[in-house]
């Protein structure tokens, strides 16, 4: 398509949501959540099995988050968000690995793969968790570096999980809090926890890169 045709079909796409948006009936937060429940065991199975394989592709998993907290709540949205994590981290890292390790096994002479490598693969399960505690990573990309390195699978799972667990509860509490319904005390403890637990994340991976620094420095 020519330059041209694209801005205008850009356009009436905007011009159809925006449309809609006023137009058609939009339920809200809690109309939202209302149907999720009268739709059963199907609603959150639904979304896990949605969380798990869209996000291993390159789609936001902060949306997912969100979304599990607004249907489900903050207790059953934070379990399916979780799982879902677990899953696409491992559907990405499994993909990555049949399709591409061969790749990064011809080029493990070069200096960058192998330092990212050594470090996936020293690191273990702390390693993946220091990864996954930076916002600015995005995850499924992530997934895909892992998938072509040595790293195992248990502890990078493992430390996908950790690692992820502080951001995606947040996330999952400000989408069950869009509905109004979760008591303000509640959402003040959940949100002390999840500092605590990046906080003491960060202290043991900091630990555990200091000494892998000073048997280096002996060793010069």
């Amino acid at each position: 398509m020519a330059g041209r045709s694209k801005l205008f079909l850009g356009l009436a796409l905007l011009v159809a949501i925006v449309a809609a948006a006023v137009l058609l009936p939009v339920p809200g937060p809690v109309e939202l959540r209302t149907l999720a429940r009268d739709a059963g065991p199907a609603a959150p199975l639904l979304f896990l099995l949605a969380y798990g394989v869209l996000t291993a592709a390159p789609i936001p998993r902060t949306v997912f988050s969100l979304a599990a907290g607004l249907l489900l709540g903050n207790l059953l949205g934070l379990a399916v968000a979780m799982i879902g994590t677990a899953t696409s981290a491992a559907l990405g890292f499994l993909a990555a690995r049949v399709l591409g390790r061969d790749l990064v096994a011809r080029h493990l002479h070069r200096n960058w793969v192998r330092t990212v490598n050594g470090r996936l693969t020293g690191g273990g399960a702390l390693a993946v968790t220091s990864l996954r505690l930076i916002p600015v990573i995005p995850f499924a990309p992530l997934s895909y570096c892992c998938g072509v390195s040595t790293i195992r699978l248990a502890p990078y799972v493992a430390g996908t999980v950790l690692g992820s667990l502080p951001g995606t509860a947040a996330v999952v509490l400000l989408g069950d809090a869009i509905t109004g319904t979760t008591p303000p005390a509640l959402l003040a403890c959940y949100a002390v926890f999840a500092l605590a637990g990046a906080i003491g994340v960060a202290r043991v991976v900091r630990r555990t890169n200091q000494k892998e620094v000073e048997p280096e420095r002996t060793a010069v």
